[in-house]
């Protein structure tokens, strides 16, 4: 009887293990970053976003800025309004990232003062936004087949467990000579990232603070961009979160840039 019942026993586990095996099996770092570009971020988004500008010797510069983003299938459409300060009051910026790989982000900024839209060009992508350490290229959507990915090791950061993946550009001319990510598993959110130079030095990074669900989406609240070369940060504070809305399509054109809120 105990013979029988042990041999029950043992072909149900091993019926079971391939699933076991299978539930364990750790991700392609292709796949882990592909899962973080992929995550569900619902259909639209608008927000109030505090830019705070900090040098080296703590003095801040704070921009207030309303976005609006809005998933449209096949690309994703991005709008900033500057509110403040005066100086930079009624300056816009869009963004459309295309799924397609190898498509590049298309870009426009508008400039009050000029009264003209200007698209940023593919040269100006390594340029700084606004006087922040993002740069244009940081602010539109890295399609995962554009690096070549690595994991280096899996390690825990602030409590969450984490896969730690090398990125290199397959473009020998692109302005990072590769990233570092820290992806929480699971939520599939970079916590950070380092951004390293031509020169293969660190360069800046990129630590998120703060993220949270909302109407069911896991949402990045808080982050900062440290440029460790020149001491200098930018801070990203999003509030009065709004999900799934029904965002107009017609707010992501040039019309509205320059119209402003």
């Amino acid at each position: 009887m105990f013979c029988k019942l042990f041999k029950m026993v043992l072909i149900v586990v091993l019926m079971t293990m391939p699933v076991i095996l299978s539930a364990q099996e750790v991700p392609t770092a292709l796949q882990i970053i592909e899962k973080v570009y992929d995550r569900e971020t619902g259909n639209d988004m608008q927000g109030d976003l505090t830019m705070s500008l900090i040098n080296s010797r703590g003095a801040q510069r704070v921009r207030e800025i309303k976005q609006y983003i809005k998933d449209f299938g096949s690309m994703e459409k991005k709008i900033m309004f500057f509110v403040s300060p005066a100086d930079v009051r009624n300056t816009s910026f869009m963004s459309w990232s295309y799924d397609e790989a190898g498509k590049d982000d298309d870009q426009w900024i508008y400039l009050p003062a000029l009264k003209k839209v200007k698209r940023i060009s593919s040269d100006s992508k390594s340029d700084y936004f606004m006087g922040s350490d993002f740069t244009y290229d940081d602010l539109g959507d890295r399609h995962p087949t554009d690096d070549t990915h690595k994991i280096l090791r899996e390690e825990s950061v602030d409590g969450e467990s984490c896969y730690v993946v090398e990125s290199i550009p397959k473009d020998e001319e692109y302005m990072y000579s590769r990233t570092v990510s820290w992806i929480i598993k699971d939520k599939w959110i970079g916590l950070k990232k380092d951004f390293y130079d031509e020169d293969e030095d660190l360069l800046k990074t990129l630590t998120v603070k703060k993220y949270e669900k909302i109407s069911g989406y896991w949402t990045i609240l808080s982050s900062e961009m440290h440029n460790v070369q020149k001491d200098h940060t930018t801070k990203m504070e999003l509030a009065n979160v709004k999900l799934d809305t029904g965002i107009s399509s017609n707010k992501f054109t040039e019309r509205m840039m320059k119209r402003g809120l």
